[in-house]
């Protein structure tokens, strides 16, 4: 028994550091996002320049293009999305922003060249988005090029059908400098791979027999999917398309630097403090999950490398704030487990029935908790759907290694018998709360047991009312202070060796005719000015971005970066806020009203509505910043604090179930059912809730000063979220329920068709 126990524990013990060094090795192999080793993003709107509808295919073809100039920017790794008619472009590690954003908007040029590199038509010759994926008679496939000047084409084509090398080259974006047919010719037209498609310009290689005054094909040992990629490559080069930049975001080298130590340093203090009171609250069992939350975080950034993430400041904040929810997934069983011993039930039999009674509230709390990261990620831009991401991986994994390899792992270690007479040890139950059955003991372990949650619905009520009022004034005077993402306008970063004086600047931007909205000092010593206006780079003639960097460079020699958020996009995330908010809520409603009754839908709404009213109220109230992940903040909160009512109201269920077969005939057992289920499960509330909590103080307290506000959202809203499940959505549920005392429970609509019915049989029942 002893020797098979130090097995496991030798095992446990190598697993941990052997997940500890994997987790250093993956982490530093992370692509790391613009917050974190800086550079810069850019939304641009992809609009035709003749005004008329822009198609898929032209916004796929800018795409393309798109990869190409990036490809020349020497950018190891780019990420861009296309968004309806729009492309995000982000390019961490690039600071030379002007460059970039010059070539970026530089239109894609394609042209018709000899094997000497000789000049004979440009894309003029072509209609716009000309290329078109075809077939031959024989079923090959082959590009179609519908031509618009036939009498210039013909005059090219048959002068080249003359020539000894009679061949025309298409090009893309030909360099003089650089570009020859003699280096290219071998790989011309191979466009197989993502790689040749950002990099290719030798698009095609065509020998030309005769001259062509009408539509040709470009024919070759072709597969389908190198015909797409050669005609996508060639409309690029004759799109009538041109890109509105509508937003954009700078982060200084030093900047990003400074918030990746500082947060990586809070995720470890704030994982080390997990563990370390779990090993005090639950002893051995703590040190178990300990190591859960090792290899929960291991497998975490490991699932993350694998899709090929970008991990981002909020991107780590999801995954630790995800710590602390994995590890509810052990508290929920741990008090399941000291409950059964409570009960006098033995070590291995309490095992059992813990883990059982304790996993339907662990996955509906999580399937919650993934619904409302689902939607963050359908409806969320940029960073939100990066910490989106996270939190679906987060619950995922929570899943697969919080309730089902940490159950095995401690099951190892329940079955050697070792602790079957050390339950302090194993789980930090004294042998004195433990009743001896065969003396007729009864329980005499309950936590809370002369507190009446019910009877303080007076106190709770007043408070409740009172911070409601505080809140709506604070709200209807401080209104709320809405950060660039929200108002739209232009944002300034200032870096320079020297001090710069924010008196002194605010004197600047009045001379500059700008509107200042704020002004900040960041950790790293540079300046953000925020402006109402839209900077813009709008013609040679009147280039604002142009003016203000020579301005601060010449007064300060500081360098100025500027990003910039138009009403277009200010416009999109009040709408998407406004959506995910409402879609959340119903996803619950259905969700709940399905897994219990409507009557608890409604009890946890009332309680999500307060839980967004004190965190927005608090937000007006002490002035703070409201960005757009202050909606990712805001969305977590919903997906914690129905993860702890769901679990109040599970064990509401249970027990009327267990006490009184599924009916309430009297209010005065349905205020004892509330109390005892609030008494069972208040313990375990203030444990997550700790537990939850260590990672984002340490957040707070040693993160990066650009995620300190959402930090502090989930702070206000972990806190209400205890207290919303207490006091907001049970108290609701009661007096909803007392309607329903001693009728009936309402059958399901699924239980309706399937509920088998009782056989009638002559003079036995009826």
């Amino acid at each position: 028994m002893k020797n098979k126990f130090i097995k496991n524990l030798i095992f446990v013990t190598i697993a941990a550091f052997l997940v500890c060094f994997f987790s250093i090795s993956l982490f530093k192999d992370m692509k790391f996002g613009l917050d974190l080793q800086g550079g810069f993003e850019i939304l641009y709107q992809v609009k035709s320049i003749d005004d008329s509808k822009v198609t898929d295919d032209m916004v796929k073809s800018t795409y393309k293009t798109l990869l190409r100039r990036i490809d020349g920017l020497g950018v190891s790794e780019p990420e861009l999305s296309i968004e309806g008619d729009r492309i995000r472009v982000k390019l961490a590690g690039v600071y030379d922003q002007d460059s970039a954003v010059a070539m970026l908007n530089r239109a894609a040029s394609l042209t018709f060249r000899d094997t000497s590199d000789n000049l004979l038509m440009t894309s003029d010759v072509l209609t716009t988005g000309g290329a078109k994926v075809s077939q031959d008679e024989y079923g090959n496939y082959v590009i179609g090029l519908s031509i618009a000047d036939k009498e210039e084409f013909y005059k090219v084509t048959k002068e080249i059908s003359q020539r000894e090398d009679n061949r025309i080259v298409i090009w893309l974006d030909f360099d003089p400098t650089t570009d020859s047919y003699q280096t290219y010719q071998y790989n011309c037209g191979k466009v197989d791979t993502e790689d040749a498609i950002a990099s290719i310009k030798c698009l095609s290689s065509a020998t030309v027999r005769e001259g062509f005054a009408d539509d040709v094909i470009i024919q070759g040992d072709f597969e389908k999917q190198e015909v797409e990629n050669l005609v996508e490559l060639i409309n690029s080069g004759s799109l009538t398309t041109k890109l509105e930049e509508i937003s954009s975001t700078v982060v200084t080298a030093s900047f990003g630097e400074d918030s990746l130590n500082k947060t990586v340093t809070a995720g470890l203090i704030g994982v080390a403090l997990i563990i370390i009171f779990m090993i005090i609250i639950y002893r051995f069992s703590g040190f178990v999950a300990g190591v859960g939350i090792l290899i929960y975080t291991c497998t975490t950034l490991f699932v993350f490398w694998l899709i090929g993430g970008v991990l981002t400041l909020p991107g780590i904040a999801a995954m630790v704030i995800g710590i602390g929810m994995a590890i509810d997934a052990n508290v929920i069983n741990f008090s399941r487990i000291k409950d059964e011993l409570y009960e006098g039930t033995k070590l291995q039999m309490a095992f059992k029935n813990g883990n059982k009674n304790s996993f339907s509230s662990i996955i509906d709390s999580n399937l919650t908790t993934l619904l409302v990261a689902i939607i963050l990620f359908i409806f969320g831009e940029s960073s939100v759907k990066g910490f989106a991401t996270m939190l679906i991986i987060s619950t995922l994994v929570t899943m697969a290694i919080m309730v089902f390899l940490m159950r095995w792992l401690l099951s190892c270690f329940v079955k050697t018998g070792f602790f079957d007479n050390k339950l302090t040890t194993f789980i930090g139950v004294k042998k004195s709360d433990i009743p001896q059955l065969e003396k007729n003991e009864k329980k005499k372990k309950e936590n809370f047991s002369k507190f009446n949650f019910i009877k303080s619905y007076k106190i709770v009520l007043v408070f409740t009312v009172l911070f409601i009022a505080i809140g709506i004034t604070s709200l209807c005077t401080n209104k709320l202070n809405l950060g660039i993402d929200f108002k739209g306008g232009s944002s300034i970063t200032l870096v320079s060796e020297n001090d710069l004086s924010t008196d002194e600047l605010k004197k600047d931007i009045e001379e500059l005719n700008y509107n200042l909205t704020n002004i900040e000092e960041l950790a790293d010593k540079s300046i953000v000015i925020t402006v109402s206006d839209e900077l813009n780079d709008q013609s040679t003639d009147n280039n604002e971005k142009e003016i203000i960097k020579t301005y601060f460079k010449d007064k300060y020699n500081a360098e100025a970066s500027i990003g910039v958020v138009t009403n277009v996009v200010k416009r999109e995330l009040v709408k998407n806020a406004f959506i995910s908010l409402i879609l959340a809520v119903i996803g619950i409603i259905i969700y709940i009203s399905i897994r219990f009754r409507f009557n608890y839908a409604i009890g946890a709404i009332m309680a999500l509505v307060w839980d967004v009213f004190f965190i927005i109220a608090l937000f007006s109230f002490l002035k703070l910043e409201v960005s757009s992940i202050f909606i990712a903040a805001i969305l977590s909160i919903i997906g914690y604090s129905i993860n702890d009512t769901i679990v109040t109201f599970d064990r509401v269920r249970e027990n009327i179930n267990a006490y009184h077969n599924g009916r309430i005939n009297k209010k005065e057992e349905l205020t004892n059912i509330i109390n005892l289920s609030l008494r069972q499960t208040f313990m375990r509330s203030l444990i997550t809730t700790i537990t939850t909590l260590i990672p984002v103080i340490c957040l707070i307290l040693f993160g990066s000063s650009e995620i300190f506000n959402f930090n502090l959202a989930l702070l206000f809203g972990l806190v209400s979220g205890v207290y919303s499940s207490i006091f907001v959505a049970t108290q609701i549920l009661y007096l909803l329920e007392k309607r329903n005392v001693g009728k009936p429970p309402k059958k399901k609509w699924y239980e309706e068709e399937n509920e088998p019915k009782e056989k009638k049989v002559k003079g036995v029942n009826c």
